[in-house]
């Protein structure tokens, strides 16, 4: 599928290594495979998205396979309602690639689809090209997505944003997207050492303008964790800024730390 030019929005076409546009706008594919779509002019940072050490972290932690029963789930539900002859589904805010490399080994049974990963991170996508080349990524903003009007068969978001009117343009009619949100006890263990009381977290779905919620399921099992695999938890979650030196030498210094992983999986469709 070709991307759009993220600044005249016409589509992009590969020749060789370089995606070219009518109006002459030239973007690069990187030696891993990837591309970049972001122009500087998009960027709120000089280097938006997760750094080295922070993406470094998301995969010791998933490669550990903590959020293994999560990413099933999510197959899961892609499977039971992800139209059989889907072409084009998206990753958004994919990271370093462990979920959408996920769904593109599970879903090997629509043999037209293509898996898409995006993310702003460059570092993350980077990574993710090298490690699964069978996947397609890019640079992006999740809110000026890179892909024609209705050209999507599905999206994940886990934890990711997105403007509805993105969603709206670029997802079929029929198409569907899966969310992923923290349920009310979401690693409350990790905040119970930052906070003095923690709240749980909001469970209310959300609504999104065009599309029904059709399926919802919330998702709450224990984790054992090392001191490094707890380490690199607190690591990749927005709690990183307000931990305390007292608290990563804790948990380094813990033999096993015990959390709660409890998540909201939702499914919506398009509608008409």
């Amino acid at each position: 599928m070709p991307y759009l030019c993220p600044l005249c929005h016409q589509p992009l076409s590969q020749q060789d290594k370089t995606w070219k546009c009518a109006s002459n706008h030239q973007f690069d594919q990187a030696k891993e495979g990837y591309v970049n779509l972001m122009p500087a002019h998009h960027k709120g940072s000089k280097n938006p998205g997760d750094n080295k050490e922070m993406m470094q972290a998301r995969r010791l932690f998933l490669d550990a396979g903590h959020y293994d029963p999560m990413r099933q789930l999510v197959i899961d539900k892609l499977e039971q309602h992800l139209a059989k002859d889907a072409e084009q589904l998206l990753d958004i805010g994919c990271g370093e690639g462990y979920y959408t490399s996920g769904f593109a080994t599970a879903l090997a049974a629509h043999p037209a689809l293509e898996v898409h990963g995006l993310d702003i991170s460059k570092v993350a996508v980077r990574y993710a090209a090298k490690r699964y080349p069978t996947c397609h990524f890019c640079v992006a903003s999740s809110h000026r997505l890179p892909f024609s009007d209705h050209s999507l068969d599905g999206m994940v978001r886990i934890y990711a944003p997105c403007k509805d009117e993105e969603l709206k343009r670029t997802i079929k009619t029929g198409g569907i997207i899966v969310t992923v949100t923290p349920a009310a006890r979401h690693l409350y263990q990790l905040k119970e050492l930052i906070y003095d009381g923690v709240r749980l977290h909001d469970m209310a779905a959300e609504n999104i303008d065009g599309f029904e919620l059709i399926d919802q399921t919330q998702l709450h099992y224990d984790m054992t964790l090392s001191s490094e695999e707890a380490t690199a938890l607190m690591q990749m979650t927005p709690f990183a800024w307000k931990t305390s030196d007292t608290v990563w030498l804790q948990l380094a210094a813990s033999e096993q730390f015990r959390c709660e992983a409890d998540f909201a999986i939702r499914v919506y469709q398009r509608q008409g």
